[in-house]
């Protein structure tokens, strides 16, 4: 019985768990695709437990009734639907050329007068517009809270300038002059024009924030002239002198005109080289406006105020030739730069290009200047003619010196070749003397040789000889007595196969034993007849 209730036990807790299971992995499952994000809010305890609503204006944490800040990302997630409602939120795509503004919607309120938020997304404390533009990319924002404003490049004009935010490009050659629309505490910087600039490049500017003036940097060239008189088929039109005519007293005429002090209308061409540098760009903004303004406002006037007031101060005569037209240019060159300089504008140069002296002054002093021109001619033909003489004779000069230089080079190879010639006899007799030296001595050391042999063989036999008597000389005294040592020696000699026979040889009987030894003589026995 115990058996069968653990039985029926066991299948229950088993049928719930798959009961449990089941309803999680179906009920409460949802699942989030990619480039999509879940965003919850939380609906409270359904029986057990109070329900405490959020704050109007705020998240809810994750006690409280009310949306969550927190989004969830990709993937499988299990929140039940009976305690959260489950919205699916698309992720925010920023394409290239584009920049996000958002607006936070959650938060304390800003003081009066302020409108920008500082901080990140999911890190705002006020409710407002984020200082901070969302360059290209993709972004997980919870738009419950946050609203993004997608904008490309916003141009506006503002008098003569032309203010940029949004997706700002600033191309090589400029500078981007920022004009902050609000102070900045993070970075203690004042509304208004900034003084340091953007260098090229690409910027997500918050046009809420800042806007930027796109400034060119670098020099450029402005002509201040009057106009041609021209014919019908758009050539200049010239007088007798060739001088071209200008326009004078009409609403087309231009240029720089101011009478001298001798009571001349002058009629000047002018150009100037001027520029802005990088760090004068903001003044040129602050002051002027743009470039455009600049020159218009600043460097053509001061060309034809400076030109004028100096002009005047000369004759025409000394406008048109010598020094003082020098000290003219260099005048208006120091006058300009000097006022330039102090509307932090950069002058490179400043040219006086041509000016139009009246016919009644200029021909005069143009016959004058061509009969200098045409004294200066003859002299100048004298001296060619000179210079010409001059040349032939240092011709002939040349090519007697190329005579002689050859005899010379001749000669000198000459003596060269004899001087190698003994040096070469000398070197080889000088030769044959070391030679002979050398067979010379070869012969002493030969003879040294030979003699040193000989002396040396000499000395060995000496040495042999010596030894082999004081080897005897020891031989004797170690047998005792030469008579030993002569019977030692006569022992050692005879053959390991002589034969000895002993025979008595006493007085008388040498001769009667002969036949027992074997030695008889075969003596003639004398016979009496």
């Amino acid at each position: 019985m115990i058996a069968k209730t653990a039985s029926i036990v066991v299948t229950i807790v088993l049928l719930i768990a798959v009961g449990v299971t089941t309803f999680h992995w179906t009920y409460n499952l949802y699942y989030v695709p990619v480039g999509y994000s879940l965003q919850l809010r939380y609906k409270g305890p359904l029986i057990f437990g109070s329900r405490t609503p959020a704050r109007s204006g705020y998240w809810a944490d994750e006690t409280q009734v009310g949306v969550r800040q927190k989004l969830r990302g990709p993937g499988r997630h299990f929140y039940s639907p009976i305690w959260y409602e489950r919205v699916l939120v698309e992720d925010t795509v920023i394409h290239p050329g584009q920049v996000g503004i958002v607006t936070c919607r959650l938060g304390e309120a800003l003081d009066e007068g302020q409108y920008l938020v500082d901080g990140n997304l999911g890190e705002t404390k006020y409710k407002g517009i984020l200082r901070k533009a969302l360059a290209p990319g993709r972004y997980r924002i919870n738009p419950y809270g946050y609203q993004v404003n997608l904008v490309k490049e916003v141009k506006k004009k503002s008098g003569n300038q032309e203010k940029r935010s949004g997706w700002v490009t600033i191309p090589t050659g400029y500078v981007g002059v920022v004009t902050n629309l609000a102070a900045n505490p993070a970075t203690n910087q004042l509304a208004g024009i900034q003084e340091n600039v953007l260098p090229p490049g690409i910027y997500p500017i918050n046009g809420r924030e800042q806007e930027i003036d796109i400034v060119e940097i670098g020099y450029r060239e402005t002509t201040v002239k009057m106009e041609k008189v021209r014919k019908k088929d758009g050539s200049l039109e010239l007088d007798e002198a060739g001088e071209p005519l200008v326009v004078v007293g009409t609403a087309d005429s231009s240029g720089i005109d101011f009478p001298s002090n001798d009571g001349f209308n002058i009629y000047m061409d002018f150009t100037a080289i001027w520029g802005l540098m990088p760090d004068q760009a903001p003044h040129a903004v602050r002051t002027f406006g743009n470039v455009d303004e600049v020159e218009d406002k600043v460097v053509k006037p001061q060309i034809d105020s400076i030109c004028r007031n100096s002009g005047s101060k000369y004759s025409a005569v000394e406008l048109l030739v010598g020094e003082d037209r020098e000290r003219f240019q260099q005048a208006n060159l120091d006058a300009l730069q000097a006022v330039l300089s102090e509307k932090k504008i950069s002058l490179q140069y400043g040219l006086v290009r041509h000016i139009y002296i009246p016919k009644e002054v200029r021909e005069p002093i143009q016959r004058g200047f061509v009969a200098d021109e045409l004294t200066l001619t003859r002299k100048q033909e004298q001296e060619t003619a000179k210079a010409e003489a001059l040349l032939r004779q240092a011709e002939k000069n040349v090519d007697l010196e190329e005579k002689t230089v050859i005899a010379s080079t001749e000669r000198k190879y000459q003596q060269k070749v004899a001087e190698g010639d003994r040096q070469a006899k000398t070197i080889e007799a000088e030769t044959e003397l070391l030679v002979a030296a050398i067979k010379r001595g070869t012969a002493t050391l030969e003879a040294d040789a030979v003699r040193l042999l000989g002396e040396a063989e000499n000395k060995g036999k000496q040495m042999v000889a010596e030894a082999t008597a004081d080897r005897f000389r020891l031989a004797v005294e170690a047998f005792g007595s030469n008579s030993a040592y002569n019977k030692w020696i006569f022992a050692t000699g005879l053959p390991d196969d002589i034969d000895l026979k002993f025979f008595y040889a006493g007085e008388g009987t040498m001769w009667t034993d002969m036949d027992n030894i074997g030695l008889r003589a075969n003596v003639p026995v004398k016979t009496k007849k």
